[in-house]
């Protein structure tokens, strides 16, 4: 059963219930988990109030079937064509015009998932970072808004972007999991943050959670996501405040734990997330919605 798509930027056509409009920025939508019941999740996401979402590419192939989803779903569904850190081993000659060939498409929002990744090390890192620094090239040249992978590399990261600093696009950390000296240094530099629901079990003294309440994070720069199929939001946990879990509305919860697990974390998990976000800020759920819309439709251009 599909969902009758939404103009795009048409906040107020979204005729369902929900109590925000939110962008979902980054969902791997192309992963297997979901096969055959895409149509429901995407109208699920709509229902709970996710009505634009962004289909992560990280591989070449990933990227192509991350455009032909946003075509099923117009002005509903976007892409982005990009080589992850994990797969820059793979890279050959082909792919920058590949990227650069996707990166046409009007519903190709941005380049990436693209970036560095030296806690795993599914790549040689001399490796990804000459692969990394090809695609914020393209990113530049094409004046495309860049979609930042980053674990344990903030300044290998930062000595690639720091060369293109005076061309970078909009840039985007993608499901920063960092701390306050490194949110710091990335908002120092105009970039935005994008948060996940990897916030349930971070306690770090300086991490994510900390940051979010000293408020770190200027509202015109936070994003929100849920990295679907991944980073379940696991708010029944102990580790979950009890200040935090009452935060939490009905709603969002019955959409988080009827279709959502660990096992497969969905877009409709994104209230929860915002939720979450809004009471560590001390502020309304309402005003992080809001805020983390205004800043994706202007970040990738989707009005």
């Amino acid at each position: 059963m599909s969902t009758a798509p939404l103009a795009a930027g048409d906040v107020a056509s979204n005729k369902t219930s929900a109590p925000y409009q939110i962008v979902d920025i980054g969902a791997n939508l192309t992963s297997g988990k979901f096969g055959r019941e895409l149509d429901q999740v995407v109208e699920r996401a709509l229902e709970s109030g996710v009505f634009k979402i962004i289909v992560t590419g990280s591989s070449i192939e990933n990227s192509k079937d991350a455009l032909r989803l946003s075509r099923l779903y117009p002005g509903q569904l976007y892409s982005t064509a990009g080589v992850h850190p994990h797969d820059a081993k793979e890279w050959t000659d082909s792919c920058e015009q590949s990227i650069v060939e996707l990166a046409q498409n009007p519903e190709c929002v941005a380049i990436g998932e693209c970036g560095l990744d030296f806690n795993r090390d599914f790549s040689p890192r001399d490796v990804q970072i000459e692969v990394f620094e090809k695609q914020v090239a393209i990113a530049c040249r094409l004046k495309k808004p860049l979609f930042v992978h980053e674990r344990e590399a903030s300044e290998a990261l930062l000595s690639v972007l720091l060369k293109y600093q005076t061309q970078l696009p909009p840039t985007v950390i993608h499901c920063f999991t960092g701390t306050k000296a490194e949110a710091k240094r990335y908002i120092d530099l105009g970039f935005y943050i994008g948060l996940t629901g990897f916030l349930w079990k971070d306690k770090a003294p300086d991490g994510v959670r900390a940051i979010l309440e000293e408020r770190l994070i200027p509202l015109d720069r936070l994003l929100v996501e849920t990295d679907s199929p991944y980073m379940f939001p696991n708010v029944k946990a102990s580790k979950v405040p009890k200040t935090i879990k009452e935060a939490l509305t009905e709603k969002s919860l019955n959409f988080l734990n009827r279709y959502c697990s660990f096992q497969r974390n969905e877009p409709c998990a994104l209230p929860t997330i915002v939720e979450m976000i809004a009471a560590y800020m001390k502020t309304v759920p309402q005003v992080v919605a809001m805020s983390t819309t205004q800043n994706a439709l202007k970040v990738f251009g989707l009005m």
